[in-house]
């Protein structure tokens, strides 16, 4: 069915129901909730490549400040800002990446609830892990949808004039928690 060398899988995400999915064949295997890019470092859409794979990255743009002492001064910081004196910049950590456009890539992350990062898809660590290990370079990665505009988004952008569109009334789904958790994969059948 696959020559040798081609991987069977693909990865679609759902910028719209935030939502990440491992394909095999016309199959879902695997689902994950994500956190795409905020208002303002929107995850692009279209059809890419994973283009490098990396265990244990570190952002070269994005991080934080520290004091001496390890306390976060700046939480939000980027390698522009000036540093004070007596404080570093840590930059973040991005275990289980896997680059597909530009700076983009999946990768472990903290999940908010709605969309927070600079561009990537942050995943929960245990479904990070298993799209890292099905996924090679090569393989196809389709991003569609709208991120959705929630109350929380606005803290990272202008707010502009709310609509009747369903997103803007909808809770919190229960996947998302305020502290970081483990989601056991499942299979999904279609």
């Amino acid at each position: 069915m696959f020559a040798q060398s081609e991987n069977p899988f693909q990865v679609e995400i759902d910028l719209s129901q935030q939502t990440a999915y491992l394909i095999r064949g016309r199959r879902v295997i695997m689902q994950s909730p994500i956190s795409s890019g905020r208002y303002g470092h929107l995850t692009g859409t279209g059809s890419f490549k994973v283009i490098e794979k990396e265990r244990s990255h570190s952002s070269s743009i994005y991080g934080k400040i520290v004091d001496g002492y390890g306390r976060t001064v700046v939480a939000d910081a980027d390698v522009d800002m000036s540093v004070p004196r007596g404080c570093r910049f840590i930059p973040a950590p991005m275990p289980w990446f896997m680059r597909f456009h530009g700076a983009d890539g999946m990768h472990a992350g903290y999940l908010p609830g709605y969309p927070a990062s600079h561009g990537c898809v942050r995943m929960p660590e245990e479904l990070a892990v298993a799209f890292y290990n099905a996924v090679e370079v090569g393989t196809q990665v389709t991003v569609f949808g709208r991120t959705p505009r929630t109350n929380e988004s606005f803290r990272y952008g202008p707010q502009s004039q709310r609509g009747p569109w369903p997103w803007s009334r909808q809770q919190i789904g229960p996947q998302y928690e305020p502290q970081p958790r483990i989601y056991p994969s499942r299979p999904v059948y279609p």
